[in-house]
């Protein structure tokens, strides 16, 4: 069986990655890719510990369902208004993006 601090170095390191793609992308899609991979890591940390502290419990199961779903519409909200930003800007650089100044 596989140890909890093992499944914990991995969420910390595709949290970490996450956190670096978000921090160091200019493009708006990979900065939405970076948020992914943190809302990966939350999910691989509710389902370890879910499977060592209560695992005859769903609570765990539908923390992790729930986050899935959060993501899947921030997905599809992100890329709805990247789109919306391109085609009025013609561009999808996250420093360019300055809506608010007409």
């Amino acid at each position: 069986m596989v140890p909890l601090w093992m499944y914990l170095v991995v969420s910390a390191g595709l949290f970490a990655i996450g956190v670096y793609g978000v921090l160091s992308r200019r493009n708006a899609v990979a900065i939405l890719m970076g948020i992914e991979l943190m809302l990966n890591a939350v999910n691989v940390n509710l389902i370890a510990f879910w499977r060592y502290l209560t695992p005859m419990d769903v609570s765990g199961q539908a923390f992790a369902l729930f986050v899935l779903v959060v993501a899947a519409a921030e997905a599809a909200v992100g890329l709805a208004m990247i789109i919306s930003i391109y085609r009025n800007r013609q561009t999808v650089i996250a420093e360019d993006i300055d809506l608010l100044r007409g």
